[in-house]
């Protein structure tokens, strides 16, 4: 009883800490991620033998994280602009919705169009667009702590295995805490990885699609397919939806509306089902209600944050959890079969 209310108080310590310095954990978390895909774009670069033994290394972090930088500027500014351009066109929108409501009414004999309408009342899209544009902008403002945590953990990264010497004088404790952050870091770097490709992929694939249908602002929809991709479950459906039903009130009709809601449908179910299964395989291990439980509690911790990254965060507490005895029933639990012996144990 006493190891349970230890844990309890324990657990609720963490959360508060999670949920109180958020503001603070999050540009650092990002700050990670983002040295993982420095890491991985400098390993690229030093398979060029010019590159490897003639700049040094100080030089070819700062020119990583200068493309990085001007890459996510480049797309902020393309993406106000897109929300720009959907702000001038609100009052054609609206008059398009009107359009689709009648034309629900007059086919379907109902009062569906009127009822609609009267729950839209208060809703004022350009509100939402205009609170979108303020995330992304509070978001680049950000970018300067990301980037100068990411930076930081480089000039760590050299020292790091002399620190865990030090810290585990024993050598199969050495061993053990060696293993167990090469597997985090193998396993975060692979889905970090892949799940950008296949978020790539569904960001560029959604944007020639929107494009031949003529849905206007599509690179700022198919950034947002490549945003949700990262969500598990619900973020291709949401994905998908969003550009749909904006076709509704930009069209005003429902065939451009069906055509993207099966279009999109088709891509999103193929990449996620076909295409990420064959390049991630099992190697997760991760039980699927597991997957949802954490969605939802990362989610109420860090919003859009904890749902973005609920699934590589659970893996790392999987990984980390199944190498200690008091808290391998723990990782039992959120592994995918309860094999966590023959994947994680050192």
């Amino acid at each position: 009883m006493k190891k349970l209310a230890y844990s309890a108080v324990g657990i609720g310590g963490v959360l508060t800490i999670l949920i109180l310095a958020k503001s603070i954990l999050i540009p650092f978390v990002y700050g990670i991620i983002l040295w993982f895909l420095g890491r991985y774009f400098k390993n690229l670069l030093h398979k060029i033998p010019f590159l490897k033994q003639r700049i040094p290394h100080w030089l070819l972090n700062t020119f990583i994280f200068a493309i990085i930088v001007f890459t996510v500027s480049f797309i902020s500014r393309l993406i106000t602009d897109n929300i720009s351009s959907l702000l001038a066109n609100s009052e054609t929108y609206k008059t398009n919705l009107d359009a689709v409501l009648n034309q629900i009414n007059s086919t379907l004999q109902i009062d569906l169009g009127q009822e609609i309408s009267k729950s839209l009342e208060g809703f004022d899209y350009t509100t939402i667009l205009g609170n979108i544009a303020d995330a992304l902008s509070g978001a680049l403002g950000n970018l300067v702590m990301i980037v100068l945590y990411a930076a930081f953990l480089f000039a760590e990264e050299a020292s790091l295995s002399k620190k865990i010497k030090k810290l585990f004088d024993i050598k199969e404790k050495n061993q053990k805490a060696t293993t167990m952050l090469s597997r985090i870091n193998d396993t975060f770097s692979d889905y970090i990885r892949l799940k950008t490709y296949l978020s790539l992929l569904t960001g560029f694939v959604g944007y020639v699609f929107l494009s031949i249908v003529g849905v206007d602002a599509a690179f700022f929809w198919a950034f947002l397919m490549f945003v949700l991709n990262y969500i598990p479950t619900i973020g291709s459906l949401i994905a998908t939806l969003f550009p749909a039903f904006f076709s509704l009130i930009q069209f005003g009709e429902l065939k451009p509306f069906i055509i993207i809601l099966v279009g999109l449908g088709i891509v999103e179910w193929f990449i996620g089902n076909v295409m990420e299964p064959k390049l991630m395989g099992k190697s997760l291990n991760l039980s699927p209600l597991a997957t949802i439980l954490a969605l939802v509690i990362w989610g109420q911790i860090w919003g859009i944050t904890g749902m973005l990254l609920s699934t590589p965060i659970t893996v790392v507490m999987l990984i980390i959890f199944s190498q200690f005895k008091n808290t391998r029933d723990v990782a039992i639990l959120l592994s995918e079969n309860g094999d966590i012996d023959e994947v994680y144990s050192s």
